[in-house]
């Protein structure tokens, strides 16, 4: 009979320690910096918890230390430097890493966060897939025959993964590898004289505050449209692009966050690209360039976004 009421009141103590650790949970938010993108995620996700007993602290990269993330059942790094900053921690809770792009995390992220166990590392990607986007310039350029993209070397296992997907949209790829130190001008008119279109990829090497300008410029002169990944670049040139907000990355990372903490032990889905995205569209370029898209709502709706 003791042995039972041992047992029982083990039951109830372990019972008791569940139900605490799923009604409050503390969700350390690392941020790679203090600009507003990141901010904005930071928003979405203590907003979505507020309304729970869950609560959600924010640090920054720079700041971080392993005294940090004392106490929290999850963590979660918004940007690659907040990412690199907790791999750095001797010892860490388990880690969502979001607006990180997807070679960054598979081909090192993902290692340097997991110490060998998978299960507690998960990501939300910054770029979008290549079936969506290939899926967009079917619906965007109807006629469109041969889509050209310009990857650094790093990125140059991504050709036929992307081949593929435009193949099913009856797509052919016309690209080149740009060399560690090859510049950029020559790689690019040679895609830029063989496609109808430029998709650009989140690749550092390609795109980046120095390259944007002239990579527009040339691809404007070329007459062929660019299709980005960012709000930030339909504003400097290219024609459209399909691209997630941070605010629709912060609904979906606060969606993990409140299905994770709710196991015992934290839960993390695999990593995934983004559910919610938008399109955004150039229409003083598209006006340069002589096209008529449908309205960015229209094209959103045909892929299932704009959630």
């Amino acid at each position: 009979m003791l042995q039972r009421i041992l047992r029982l009141g083990l039951a109830c103590a372990c019972l008791a320690l569940v139900s605490a650790q799923a009604v409050a949970a503390r969700v350390m938010v690392v941020l790679s910096d203090d600009s507003a993108p990141y901010q904005e995620v930071y928003q979405v996700i203590r907003a979505y918890l507020d309304d729970s007993a869950h609560e959600a602290v924010r640090t920054y990269a720079g700041e971080l230390t392993a005294t940090s993330v004392n106490g929290a059942r999850l963590a979660v790094a918004v940007g690659v430097q907040a990412a690199e900053s907790l791999a750095a921690l001797p010892a860490r809770p388990p880690v969502l890493a979001v607006l990180v792009p997807r070679a960054w995390y598979t081909r090192i992220g993902r290692v340097r966060l997991s110490d060998g166990d998978r299960r507690n590392v998960s990501a939300i990607y910054l770029d979008q897939p290549f079936e969506r986007q290939a899926q967009l310039i079917r619906q965007a350029f109807p006629e469109a025959r041969r889509v050209g993209v310009l990857l650094g070397a790093e990125q140059g296992g991504l050709v036929g993964e992307l081949d593929e997907a435009l193949r099913t949209q009856r797509l052919g790829l016309v690209h080149q590898i740009l060399a560690a130190d090859e510049r950029l001008i020559t790689p690019l008119e040679n895609v830029l004289s063989g496609a109808e279109l430029l998709l650009a990829v989140p690749d550092p090497r390609v795109f980046n505050r120095n390259t944007a300008q002239s990579l527009f410029l040339t691809s404007y002169r070329y007459r062929v449209p660019v299709l980005g990944y960012s709000r930030s670049l339909t504003r400097a040139g290219a024609l459209l692009s399909l691209h997630s907000s941070p605010a629709q990355i912060g609904r979906q990372t606060a969606e993990w966050v409140k299905g994770a903490i709710e196991g015992v032990p934290v839960n993390l889905p695999p990593p995934a690209y983004p559910a919610y995205f938008s399109v955004s569209i150039n229409e003083q370029v598209a006006r340069s360039l002589g096209f008529t898209l449908p309205p960015e709502a229209e094209l959103e709706k045909r892929l299932g976004g704009g959630r």
